[in-house]
């Protein structure tokens, strides 16, 4: 699913995608995060998208969720500093 917010500030070049499952409570908080702050992003539910699923292990060597692929960044977890750091939201 895409969410297609405008995006004023920071990763306006920046192709993001949030992997999570529907049950993740720190995945919504990634999203509400991105919403937040008008940033867009693409999000792909792992528990339904087995494909998806071994991707995301393949970037970043573990099954957790979220997983954000910022641009080719990945981070692990809702770490809502390094976020900023990369996004310019700071």
């Amino acid at each position: 699913m895409e969410h297609t917010a405008d995006q004023t500030k920071g990763a306006n070049s920046q192709k993001i995608i949030v992997y999570s499952t529907p049950t993740c409570p720190y995945c919504g908080m990634v999203k509400q995060y991105f919403d937040e702050n008008n940033v867009k992003y693409t999000e792909v539910d792992v528990s339904r998208d087995e494909k998806a699923a071994e991707d995301m292990v393949k970037k970043s060597g573990q099954m957790g969720v979220p997983v954000i692929d910022v641009g080719g960044q990945i981070v692990v977890g809702f770490n809502q500093a390094e976020l900023t750091r990369i996004l310019g939201l700071g």
